[in-house]
């Protein structure tokens, strides 16, 4: 756990400077790297350790992916990689069909899946920074992830009773899973409190407050989703690279689902008036 918290309080950090500071290059870099890391461990995963090319076409799908969204050639850039990596994957499968390195259907998904969608929706982050006054947008996926995980865990440990999912995630309780979407809302009402006072933009909480609760339960259904596909292959963790987190996908893996969802709010329905 001291390990938990140690790199937390070291990473969150970072990650909220890296979100608001710089130029949107900088985090479409960053993002880049993320979602290759994430996109090796997912297929990693799910049983490619014979196939390590696959591996490789993922990751560098997943790469090529935030960078097409930054130079506004999203959808193209997605179109092309998600078609790309199909058909290298099944020529893969094709070659390997009934042989010791048999790539079953399940798995082709979960590299597209890897390395196209999780990219892609991780790639609302750049969306949202490159709109007018963007720093301020990019912080909310952000805000709602770590809270709503934080405020699930406390209210978990300390008020938790009824286990939610003990088949999936064991240790997630129904009143963690209400105290983490109501810690959401009450740190988007806070983050508009700031703006209100600090910024001279036009806040509607009643948006915001939308976004805390839309955003706490994509929020932990992004984490159970994860956690299902781990059960199902019977794995602790997606990968080592961050003490007592596991891998990049254990971290970010709320995110995948929070980005999009903040993103189309945000476009169809502002709080932040610039």
């Amino acid at each position: 756990m001291k390990e938990r918290i140690l790199v937390a309080a070291v990473f969150v950090p970072i990650l909220f400077v890296v979100l608001f500071f710089p130029p949107p290059y900088v985090l479409t870099g960053v993002v880049a790297v993320i979602c290759a890391i994430a996109a090796y461990e997912l297929v990693s995963a799910i049983g490619m350790k014979e196939n390590k090319r696959i591996d490789i076409y993922a990751a560098v799908s997943a790469a090529i992916i935030p960078i097409g969204v930054y130079f506004d050639i999203g959808q193209t850039v997605f179109r092309a990689a998600i078609l790309l990596l199909m058909c290298v994957v099944f020529v893969e499968a094709v070659i390997t069909f009934k042989t010791l390195r048999q790539i079953s259907f399940a798995q082709i998904l979960a590299t597209l899946f890897g390395g196209a969608i999780i990219p892609y929706f991780l790639s609302s982050l750049i969306s949202l920074k490159i709109l007018p006054e963007g720093r301020i947008f990019v912080l909310l996926p952000i805000i709602i992830a770590f809270i709503t995980d934080g405020g699930a865990y406390f209210t978990g440990v300390f008020f938790g009773k009824r286990r939610a999912f003990p088949l999936v995630s064991p240790k997630k309780t129904v009143e963690g899973c209400v105290g983490g979407i109501v810690a959401s809302m009450a740190a988007m009402a806070i983050y508009g409190v700031i703006l209100h006072f600090n910024t001279p933009y036009d806040i509607n909480f009643w948006a915001l407050l939308i976004y805390g609760l839309v955003g706490g339960v994509v929020t932990e259904l992004g984490d159970l989703a994860f956690s299902l596909v781990k059960r199902e292959y019977d794995i602790k963790d997606y990968g080592k690279l961050l003490p007592g987190h596991g891998g990049m996908l254990d971290r970010f893996d709320s995110m995948i689902f929070a980005s999009p969802a903040i993103y189309l709010m945000v476009s169809v329905m502002p709080a932040i008036i610039v």
